[in-house]
């Protein structure tokens, strides 16, 4: 019995220190990231959107907005700090945004990603009365503003 014990203990250290190390995951504020995650904070204070690009982000006025991104992915730390700069420069109205935080394998406990069908982080999904109207996926062909906004 006590051969298990200890046996069993040590086969859930692994798990323990997983537990431990687990990225962030579920809706977080804007104002939590960029306070939390210092590369996305950094990106943030980095990036300077070009005047076309303040304006092309008008498209997406009463548009809804969702985020998918990993707190620990180079791409999500580089486009969405970037996204977040564009709506606070540009002002525009949404109807809804939320920005979703997954773990290493892509979900959170909310179901959002999976919902949204997420296969690689960050993706930005646009929506008009809950249709999808275009989504972006890791990086943008142009600049962001001009992916976000192609088609509407």
């Amino acid at each position: 019995m006590f051969k298990q014990l200890i046996l069993l203990c040590a086969l859930s250290m692994p798990l323990i220190s997983y537990a431990a190390t687990a990225p962030f995951s579920g809706e977080i504020s804007t104002q939590a990231l960029l306070s939390d995650y210092d590369k996305f904070n950094e990106q943030y204070k980095a990036y300077t959107p070009t005047a076309q690009d303040i304006s092309l982000m008008q498209k997406l006025e009463g548009k809804e907005l969702i985020v998918l991104f990993g707190t620990w992915c180079h791409d999500s730390e580089r486009e969405v700090p970037r996204l977040v700069k564009l709506l606070d420069e540009s002002k525009v109205q949404l109807a809804d945004i939320k920005f979703v935080a997954v773990g290493y394998n892509k979900q959170d406990d909310a179901g959002i990603a999976q919902a949204n069908d997420l296969q690689y982080t960050p993706t930005f999904i646009v929506k008009q009365n809950g249709k999808e109207l275009v989504r972006v996926i890791e990086k943008p062909t142009g600049t962001l503003a001009q992916d976000l906004t192609q088609g509407l």
